[in-house]
């Protein structure tokens, strides 16, 4: 079976750059796995993927080596295991309250004995190596989300589940349930109770022995969060590239236009 770039990474203290997939595109996530990413997420929980986009997303990025993540709608068994049969090497799952959750988790992850997850990797054969069968279950990487109060009072049970490798910070449903809305959505926290917040999380999942990942909305707050001992951070998703990308390229041609105007006016007298 193919090395999961997740693991080589961190094995080696390096920490893993991640990219989002929102736009349910496999030429946006092919432009992206070229540029350099170690790993990409097809989202299917709020992005605009369903499980056939994110199937062409793991197709579009083989070529380029990285590591080809998705996030599931939910804790179902179905759609956790059919995204490992397609080929994702790794699973990230939204709204883990306790460990009874990241336990469940675990076992839609693994083969018998560690887990209850029904054989059948179609396309995982394929693009991961016939010996998947005897190496998935080392292999795959199962990441629980930690957004909510529940999360956060239940952290130790959670960092501690066993099989579990890694946690996930969704900071805008963090900042939400801990403030109990007193706070909004938005990446990026600057508020002290929420970075204090994100720091215990990584502390206990650092003790724990697991990976810690944080999504993040720009370059400069992931590079912070990487000195804080993140091991995985996620830059901002394709859709927002695309809408900063275009609005930059809008204001810069109309900053253009607005100075030429000026210089026609004066010109001419008016």
């Amino acid at each position: 079976m193919i090395e999961n770039p997740i693991k080589a990474l961190a094995a080696a203290g390096r920490p893993i750059i991640n990219g989002w997939l929102s736009l349910g595109s496999a030429f946006a996530a092919e432009i992206q796995a070229e540029l350099g990413f170690d790993s990409l997420t097809a989202d299917m929980q709020h992005g605009l993927c369903d499980y056939r986009d994110a199937v062409a997303t793991f197709q579009a990025i083989r070529a380029s080596g990285i590591a080809p993540l998705t996030r599931v709608p939910w804790l179902e068994p179905g759609i956790v295991m059919k995204s490992l049969d397609a080929g994702a090497l790794g699973v990230i799952c939204p709204m883990i309250n306790n460990r009874a959750q990241a336990e469940t988790l675990v076992s839609y992850m693994r083969y018998p004995p560690l887990g209850m997850r029904s054989f059948g990797p179609t396309r995982a054969l394929v693009s991961a190596g016939a010996d998947y069968a005897s190496k998935a279950n080392d292999s795959v990487v199962c990441l629980a989300m930690v957004e909510t109060a529940e999360a956060f009072e239940n952290l130790q049970e959670i960092v501690t589940t066993r099989g579990l490798d890694g946690i996930y910070i969704g900071p805008s449903d963090l900042a939400i349930g801990l403030t109990n809305g007193r706070l909004g959505p938005g990446f990026d926290r600057r508020e002290t109770e929420l970075v204090d917040a994100t720091k215990r999380i990584l502390e206990a999942a650092k003790n724990a022995g697991i990976l810690a990942g944080l999504h993040c909305g720009s370059p400069a707050y992931a590079a912070e969060a990487i000195g804080w001992g993140f091991d995985l951070v996620t830059l901002t998703s394709d859709a927002r590239i695309l809408a900063d990308g275009a609005s930059e390229r809008l204001a810069e041609i109309r900053a253009l236009l607005g100075e030429e105007q000026e210089a026609k006016a004066t010109a001419s007298g008016y």
